[in-house]
């Protein structure tokens, strides 16, 4: 038996190992909330899935602050046309603001595929350029 037991606790050591090389951590989810400093810029020491876990945190906090400036609720965001001007508007804001993919916003924002808002969001863009000449 504590043959056994030695060789699950080795077993264990090497998964919690291989996590924390991954950029990983160990603990529940308020101690690794606690370790993500929002607001504040990731540096060297950060890795992959820390960066991603802050960014995505910010670009959910930009997009609850901005519900309320539009008057909307959360559902309102299913309900809205895909390519409701203000959806757009917010797209184009989490883009320049943030670091998610046009996958994460057209999921995260109910606009239907990437591609979609990739589009949308050029066709702004060339506009205002059209504008200018």
């Amino acid at each position: 038996m504590a043959r056994r037991l030695e060789e699950r606790r080795r077993q264990e050591t090497e998964a919690d190992d291989e996590q924390l090389r991954r950029g990983g951590c160990l603990g529940d989810e308020e101690f690794r909330q606690e370790l993500l400093p929002c607001g504040q810029p990731a540096g060297a020491s950060h890795y992959g899935g820390e960066r991603r876990e802050r960014d995505e945190e910010q670009a959910r906090r930009l997009v609850a602050a901005q519900l309320p400036r539009l008057g909307w609720p959360a559902a309102e965001l299913a309900k809205r046309r895909q390519g409701d001007a203000e959806k757009v508007a917010l797209a184009r804001r989490l883009r320049a603001e943030t670091t998610m993919s046009l996958k994460w916003i057209a999921g995260e924002l109910h606009m239907g595929s990437w591609t979609y808002v990739s589009n949308l969001l050029s066709q702004k863009a060339h506009k205002s350029v059209n504008r200018e000449d």
